[in-house]
């Protein structure tokens, strides 16, 4: 498809100011997802993008930096001359009053608009200084025309003091319209269609409740380890870093009520809703529900990995967990005493987040003998990543004289069924803030609401006493992750596993 052909939205100019323009996030996200918009010609006609670091770069540095990140560095160069540096402490007024400078400047020079997105890539400790300094600084607040809107990352926090405290210092400066909390699970294309999927069909929304969904699985594998993020990883562990954010999110938009229009408010105030009914676990019942472990020395692919103890920055003694399992439950309506199974992990068979809704099984089989002994439940299975799909798992006969039922798969893939081009979730996210479209970015009240359903397992964990079960690379976690379902007479769906006729009815890892 020849992008130019790609609808291009009405925008007012744009200047987007990037904290943080020499980090990883920068020049790994934030670049190439531009350089795709101005591919696509869905940069605003007149946009530029300043980028604000401690660095030490001139200004032509910081452009050839821009060009090398660039997936596509032609369609960066259409715009670099757009392109500015600004070297500032970030906990310096000076450097503010320097940037409301150079944005005046950029904006008399250009005719543009006074429309500015200010993105924080820096590390989460700088949000409340960085967007306090911006209010008294006056760049903050609304203009006349145009806008002033600011995108930060997870994590919100480390706790609910510590989120509610930086909530309360972004909004000394913005107001909660204004905040754009960045989370790029909800810019994949299944995870939006999560709302098309059961919203615009009829068949779905009948048993889309306790009465025919027997359980929930939700998955985030990652098959990579910690990489070069030791000393983040450390402080965080698969529980801030996935189960917090990722994973609650995910589970919101699956368990949701219907919105009464697919306005960005009626949308998070039914995520708000859905988050507030899962039962929230005291400390001591924690060893119940959760399973915590981390991964040591493996096979994956063929090769040989180290464990996490052995990797860089990370504490030979390390009590952090890379893989973390728990059984919820939601007190509702909708979904009263159905289990809901979350689990994520690093250095697992393969990368792979999906969602398995898995559904009560016949009441009756009328089949003779074993002709049933393939048929595993039905099951709809949501791809996210690294494919995007969605299948459903029910029961067919075999061909041939014998009357014999095995389950199959009929599978919908997005690659193979639209031709439109696949925006990376960086790409849409950008560009809805600067549409001003919040439905896939976070309220105030849903990281509250997910922090109080994670603290009361992370004071838990703080218990040198807390089981931290080993597994190895290449597995799928602690077998005592079994047992959180096994105990209910579940077993977790692997989508490795394929449909045979050895693992049709259990999919264990």
């Amino acid at each position: 498809m020849n992008p130019t052909s790609i609808k291009k939205r009405n925008l007012s100019g744009t200047t987007m100011v990037v904290f943080g323009a020499s980090g990883d996030l920068t020049s790994r996200k934030i670049i190439p997802a531009l350089a795709s918009l101005a591919e696509q010609n869905q940069l605003p006609s007149e946009f530029s993008l300043v980028g604000v670091a401690r660095s030490n770069y001139s200004e032509q540095e910081f452009r050839n930096l821009v060009l090398e990140s660039a997936a596509n560095s032609e369609a960066m160069e259409g715009i670099i001359d757009q392109v500015h540096y600004l070297k500032g402490d970030y906990n310096q007024l000076s450097t503010y009053q320097a940037l409301s400078k150079l944005l005046e400047s950029i904006e008399q020079y250009r005719s543009t608009g006074t429309s500015r997105l200010f993105y924080l890539a820096t590390v989460p400790s700088l949000f409340g200084t960085i967007s306090s300094l911006l209010g008294e600084s006056g760049l903050s607040s609304n203009p006349p025309v145009g806008y002033s809107r600011i995108i930060i990352e997870k994590p919100f926090g480390d706790d609910v003091q510590s989120a509610e405290t930086l909530n309360r210092d972004m909004h000394t400066s913005f107001d909660e319209e204004q905040i754009y909390r960045i989370d790029h699970y909800l810019g994949k294309e299944t995870v939006q269609n999560l709302l098309a999927l059961r919203f615009s069909n009829a068949i779905f929304e009948p048993i889309w409740n306790r009465n025919y969904v027997n359980n929930v699985q939700i998955t985030v594998a990652e098959q990579l380890g910690i990489g070069h993020r030791g000393t983040f990883y450390e402080h965080a562990g698969a529980l801030k870093d996935i189960v917090q954010n990722h994973m609650m999110q995910i589970l919101s938009l699956v368990l949701m009520e219907a919105p009464a229009t697919m306005d960005p408010i009626a949308i998070q105030n039914e995520k708000v809703k859905v988050l507030s009914s899962i039962e929230i676990p005291k400390v001591d019942e924690v060893c119940n529900r959760v399973v915590r472990g981390q991964y040591h020395a493996g096979v994956i692919n063929s090769d040989e990995v180290r464990g996490y103890r052995e990797e860089k920055d990370v504490d030979p003694n390390s009590g952090t967990e890379t893989f973390v399992a728990m059984r919820l439950a939601v007190d509702n309506w909708r979904w009263a005493g159905i289990p809901i199974f979350i689990r994520t992990g690093k250095r697992m068979p393969k990368r792979e987040t999906q969602v398995v809704m898995e559904f009560n099984r016949a009441p009756h089989l009328p089949f003779v003998g074993n002709s049933a002994r393939q048929l595993g439940p039905n099951r709809l299975i949501l791809k996210i990543q690294p494919e995007e799909e969605i299948k459903l798992v029910f029961g067919a006969k075999v061909p041939g004289q014998e009357y014999n039922i095995r389950s199959v798969a009929m599978d919908f893939s997005y690659s193979e069924t639209f031709r439109e081009i696949s925006w990376d979730a960086y790409e849409r996210l950008i560009l809805d803030a600067m549409i001003g479209d919040r439905t896939l970015f976070l309220r105030s009240d849903e990281v509250i609401k997910a922090w109080e359903i994670v603290e009361p397992i992370q004071k838990a964990f703080s218990d040198p006493g807390f089981p931290l079960y080993p597994y190895a690379a290449g597995t799928y976690g602690p077998k005592e992750s079994n047992k959180l379902l096994q105990q209910s007479g579940h077993y977790w769906h692997n989508s490795l596993a394929r449909l045979t006729r050895k693992n049709l009815d259990i999919d264990q890892g």
